[in-house]
């Protein structure tokens, strides 16, 4: 007996030891996880109100996953501003780091509880004026928190058939909602909810590989191999890009680099946006002999297409007013009057993607493109525009989330066995929908450029490969290219930041952030003009790994890359310093290998040391194994 107590006074010992108390969770992360399952929950009437007793929101959790659904058995319709999943006070330091996704892809959140920072260029409640639940900040989809101890929290909706999740902050509270649009749930109806993921845990990637995961189960990843490669008509040549500047281009890619197997058309081939069959001013008005050129060369036409939106000129606005998304007295809907309304040949009107016709428009518009003109990827841009805020659809009960996937089944459908590319897209609404996402703002040759863009892309690496391929926009690495070129927000683009254009090293940095981002390989440079060594980087970069970085941290410093027969180090100083680097190696001996220049570096054990990286700079070193002596 005496054996006994000695024994457990020993275990409630060793448990307080390591932090743990009879019933009390053990790690920060499943503290806050505990006091969110224990939250309110709240459905909040059209009205502003909360709904009565009647209306019911039942939350379901097994271990990590909530299930949810919302019943009114009050005997009348209910229309349901949102419903507040959770809302709690977090009990972090407002210094807890953040990392939040942006409803459409030029937003991202980072900073800390306190003081949230934009890493995107363009925001939700900013440019594209989304409100925000009672002013908090916003992010939609997911939200990772980092805790003390070294432990994340990863919060997160797992679908996005119906509703946008929206996970809002600040210093003490965390409220997240789903957006209901006002829709009516009526009597004895029952919604099925978003289901919702919790979980925490030190290690950065393990926690997305099990949001991934959880994601699949709804929205299975439409896969397309390999990883693209291309070229693109957009940073060298812009809207005024003539049928010679493509055919010298191809012409090149043909002779020299045919792996470079997709030749993009970007904006400026239509007379209107919405008139993508028509002809416009570029290539003498005929883009079909351009395309039908780059498939004489042995490569394959890709074109770019902004299907939801129309200028008020086009012909498809003018025969078709009842095509688009109306406002509140039944006409179309001007973007501009709730947001930002386009950035070229605006103000945009947006095809409703719930009405039955604009569904077969779609769908024999793309089928067009690939059957008659060949086209075999498709870059759809202004995607957000197909699920705007703020109108009123032809299908009364159907959401803006629910526009946008109809509109998009419908261009999959056209578009056959092409490559369907998402740029400026709604992103948690793209999942499922789309092959490739287009991961950051527009590149330029800027040193600001590539360390800001090559972030927003290292932030959202761990999409690739698990969710689609991600696209970090295209590579530049020689000076020049179109003056006369706007950004996604219609604002003009400066050639250069500097007489000279960005350093070596600046390039290289650029180059390395596309590298390890795992994703699509597209080339912005007029290549007739490249020079050797700046050819010789790009081919470095093929084939694209398909595997993005693996970082411990937002910081992003040192990345691992592994692949089936050596690793790959990313090593980047985003600083205004020399800094000093270190990479952690996998147990053994291993050869490294710089591989830009291709110099041997010797063989090491437990650590590189790299002791004064330059600033601005990145490296990409090549680890093989070899066996001990």
């Amino acid at each position: 007996m005496r054996k006994g107590r000695i024994f457990l006074i020993l275990l409630l010992t060793i448990t307080v030891a390591r932090g743990q108390s009879l019933g009390t969770p053990y790690s920060p992360g499943e503290v806050f996880i505990k006091n969110l399952k224990q939250s309110p929950a709240k459905v909040i009437t059209a009205t502003g109100t909360p709904a009565d007793n009647g209306v019911s929101l039942q939350r379901t959790w097994s271990r990590e996953i909530c299930t949810m659904s919302v019943c009114n058995n009050s005997g009348k319709p209910v229309g349901i501003r949102e419903i507040i999943l959770f809302d709690f006070q977090h009990g972090q330091p407002g210094n807890t780091g953040i990392y939040g996704e942006g409803f459409q892809k030029l937003a991202q959140t980072g900073g800390t509880l306190d003081k949230p920072a934009d890493l995107g260029t363009y925001t939700d409640r900013d440019h594209y004026k989304i409100p925000e639940p009672e002013n908090m900040r916003t992010a939609y989809g997911m939200l990772t928190l980092q805790l003390q101890q070294n432990d994340r929290v990863l919060l997160a909706t797992t679908s996005c058939n119906r509703f946008i999740s929206r996970f809002s902050f600040d210093g003490r509270r965390i409220r997240i909602s789903l957006d209901c649009e006002n829709l009516v749930l009526q009597p004895g109806e029952t919604w099925n909810l978003e289901e919702f993921m919790a979980i925490s845990g030190s290690d950065r990637e393990a926690l997305y590989d099990k949001l991934t995961a959880a994601i699949a189960k709804h929205h299975p990843r439409l896969k397309h191999e390999p990883v693209p490669m291309g070229w693109c008509s957009w940073y060298c040549f812009g809207p005024n890009v003539t049928a010679k500047n493509v055919a010298d281009n191809t012409n090149w890619i043909a002779g020299h680099l045919p792996q470079l197997k997709y030749i993009q058309i970007d904006d400026g081939y239509q007379p209107w946006m919405g008139d993508w069959m028509s002809k416009g001013k570029a290539f003498g008005g005929d883009v079909q002999n351009v395309l039908n050129e780059i498939k004489h060369k042995g490569l394959e036409p890709a074109i770019w297409v902004a299907p939801f939106v129309a200028s008020p000129e086009s012909q498809l606005f003018k025969n078709h007013p009842d095509w688009f998304v109306k406002d509140e007295q039944g006409l179309p809907l001007r973007s501009d009057k709730i947001g930002f309304g386009g950035w070229r040949l605006g103000p945009w009107y947006v095809l409703d993607g719930t009405h039955p016709q604009v569904q077969a428009f779609f769908t024999e518009l793309f089928s067009r493109m690939r059957k008659e003109w060949g086209c075999t990827y498709f870059k759809l841009d202004a995607n957000y525009w197909g699920a705007i805020h703020g109108g009123v659809h032809y299908d009364k009960n159907a959401t803006r989330i629910e526009a946008y996937r109809q509109g998009m089944k419908a261009i999959l459908k056209g578009a056959g066995d092409a490559f369907v590319l998402g740029c400026n897209h709604p992103v948690w609404a793209s999942l499922g929908l789309i092959h490739g996402s287009r991961s950051s703002m527009d590149i330029w040759r800027k040193w600001e450029a590539f360390r800001n863009i090559g972030r927003e892309n290292l932030l959202r690496s761990w999409q690739n490969g698990r969710l689609w391929w991600n696209d970090p926009d295209c590579i530049l690495l020689t000076n020049g290219g179109a003056t006369d070129i706007m950004d996604q927000a219609g604002n003009s683009v400066n050639a250069q930041e500097r007489p000279a254009g960005p350093t070596e090293n600046e390039y290289l940095f650029h180059a390395a952030t596309v590298y390890a981002s795992g994703g699509m390989l597209l080339s912005g440079d007029d290549l007739t003009k490249i020079t050797p060594a700046r050819l010789d980087i790009l081919k470095k970069l093929i084939p694209p790994t398909g595997k993005a970085a693996r970082f411990e941290n937002e910081a992003f410093e040192v990345g691992t890359i592994v692949l089936p027969d050596q690793l790959v180090f990313a090593v980047f100083n985003w600083g205004e310093q020399a800094a000093e680097r270190r990479i952690k190696l996998p147990k053994g001996t291993y050869r490294l290998v710089n591989k830009w220049t291709g110099r041997k570096l010797g063989n090491f054990k437990n650590e590189y040391v790299i002791r004064s990286l330059p600033l601005h700079s990145a490296l990409l070193i090549e680890a093989y194994k070899v066996a001990d002596k």
